[in-house]
């Protein structure tokens, strides 16, 4: 690659494979009605938008998640908001090690409380340990308080790294973030689906 200085990885879709549409069955079975209109990658209803920067806490969104379902208790629903997390495969983690020999790497992710401790739980705490190490430092949505494709969320990672937009390199499966990241002057690379899942890496 040309002269960048780092690289932004996405995380669901690009290093872990996921599934919405697992999350959009599972809906379906606890009664909500038009699950694919209520959450999807394309379009979702708002709350899930506040999850994720942070707007509201995991309680009190599992309690709205809870009054769209039939009876469904709140097991039953984290369980179907977790279950469109898959697996992590090793060689891609082994890719990103190879790269930070060379760049800063950082993690850019829209993601919620919810779905990290579900994330760390599945993949165990001295994975989590090794998966943190890759990155120089990890930017979570519902931390920082933007999620993509607001700029804010590209402007921060620039502006505490002392980054230039052309010295980045930024990896997504979601067109709409890669081009608020282009219009920063941020070198992009879109990731297509192919089949059930996102893959980034062979």
């Amino acid at each position: 690659m040309k002269n960048y200085k780092a690289i932004i990885f996405d995380l669901g879709g690009v290093i872990l494979n996921i599934d919405y549409l697992l999350t959009i069955n599972e809906f379906k079975k606890l009664g909500i009605e038009n699950a694919s209109d209520f959450y999807s990658k394309k379009m979702q209803s708002p709350i899930f938008d506040k999850i994720e920067v942070g707007a509201i806490n995991p309680k009190a969104f599992m309690k709205a998640l809870e009054k769209e379902c039939n009876n469904a208790s709140g097991e039953q629903v984290e369980n179907a908001w977790n279950a469109m997390l898959l697996d992590l495969p090793k060689n891609r983690l082994d890719l990103i090690k190879k790269l930070k020999n060379k760049y800063k790497i950082f993690l850019l992710s829209n993601t919620n409380e919810i779905h990290i401790q579900a994330f760390k739980n599945k993949i165990g705490e001295k994975t989590w340990i090794e998966f943190s190490a890759l990155f120089d430092k990890i930017y979570l949505s519902f931390e920082v308080g933007f999620r993509k494709p607001d700029k804010g969320a590209f402007k921060i990672i620039l502006e505490e790294n002392s980054l230039k937009p052309n010295e980045v390199f930024f990896i997504d499966d979601s067109p709409q973030h890669i081009e608020t990241a282009k219009k920063l002057g941020i070198s992009c690379y879109y990731l297509i689906r192919r089949g059930r899942y996102y893959y980034c890496f062979p």
